[in-house]
């Protein structure tokens, strides 16, 4: 039986790794409810195709490795990547762009760095990474919340979409994100950062339909599934409270400092939380105890550094959201943050 160990010494979590994803994927329930309600059924459809990818590409790689497969493939973690990665895809997005993801997460990120408890980076993120980079077209068709939609879209509705790339009635997801003025319609962030480049402010942009009349419309609703989830974790003591609260504190400061100085040019606190991958990133991704950092000093910083990328790349980059980039560079850092902030053993002083 294998466990998640925190670091050392004698800080140990005992909780055996199918628990752990067990109580991770029932985490997100209230995340994927709230996507279902506003958004449709696409990314149940994409959740389904990216875990069975998932699952099967385990399965196949364990095989090659003549690895014990039933004991691998039953520990959750294939399945979590692929609901992670389901989740972060476009609900619209065709069905091999989910298909990919899911092979790169799995058999590159994970098996190729030796299985689970080895990989580098976070397998969900870095798929997704790769799947923004080669196709920014599909992986930014995001499907307006159902009531801004010009028609509606059944079960049926998204699977053909999903499947063929036109809805039952012969739309195409271009034409789906189209309101009653033929503009196409954005997310929130990438709204935003769209019309603070033609000169509007931040509240003449916050006029548009798809703001709704509080942050992002469904959007903010999403996020706080997933808070309300990653709450049900650290009261679990399935995820240490210390990395979502530094990243969510680091965000907060960075986004308070910017809209101190210029209101009219930078979103508020309550925005960045709530739009995005924001609280998906707090509870579910940065806090992987195999690609974070060990010690509580380097947790801390790894989850500022984090929330510093975030808030940079959102505000200056070219990209909407940042929450994959941001992982991806924090991962790739924390060998070097353990090495400045691991806790000296025990009976030893400082500079030996």
């Amino acid at each position: 039986m294998s466990f998640w160990i925190a670091s050392s010494p004698h800080n140990h979590i005992q909780g055996a790794t199918p628990k752990i994803m067990r109580l991770v994927i029932l985490a997100t329930l209230p995340a994927i409810i709230a996507q279902c309600y506003f958004f449709g059924w696409g990314n149940l459809i994409q959740i389904a195709i990216a875990v069975s990818v998932a699952l099967l590409s385990e399965m196949v790689f364990l095989a090659i490795r003549d690895k014990n497969i039933k004991a691998q493939i039953t520990d959750g973690s294939a399945i979590l990547t692929g609901l992670l990665l389901g989740l972060s895809v476009p609900s619209m997005a065709p069905w091999w762009i989910t298909v990919i993801g899911s092979i790169f997460a799995i058999c590159v990120v994970k098996q190729l760095y030796g299985g689970l408890g080895f990989n580098l980076f976070n397998p969900a993120m870095a798929a997704y990474v790769l799947l923004l980079v080669s196709f920014p077209l599909q992986m930014t068709s995001w499907q307006p919340a159902n009531e801004l939609l010009t028609q509606s879209l059944s079960f049926l509705d998204h699977l053909w979409l999903v499947f063929t790339g036109f809805t039952g009635d012969g739309y195409s997801a271009e034409q789906i994100r189209m309101n009653i003025d033929g503009i196409t319609m954005a997310t929130p962030l990438d709204t935003l950062k769209t019309d603070l480049t033609l000169g509007l402010t931040v509240f003449e942009s916050f006029e548009k339909p798809v703001f709704g009349d509080f942050i992002g419309l469904g959007w903010e609703w999403v996020n706080v599934g997933f808070l309300l989830g990653g709450l049900f974790l650290i009261y679990k003591k399935a995820i240490d409270w210390v990395i979502p609260a530094s990243f969510l504190f680091g965000l907060f400061f960075f986004s308070f400092m910017s809209y101190s100085i210029s209101p009219d040019s930078s979103a508020s606190t309550l925005f960045h939380w709530l739009s995005g991958g924001t609280m998906l990133a707090a509870f579910f991704i940065l806090t992987d105890p195999v690609s974070a950092a060990t010690s509580r000093k380097g947790r801390i910083f790894f989850a500022l550094m984090a929330a510093l990328i975030v808030f940079l790349i959102r505000k200056f980059g070219g990209y909407p959201d940042a929450i994959a980039f941001s992982v991806l560079l924090c991962n790739m850092s924390v060998p070097l943050i353990d090495q400045y902030t691991r806790p000296r053993t025990y009976g030893h002083q400082r500079g030996e």
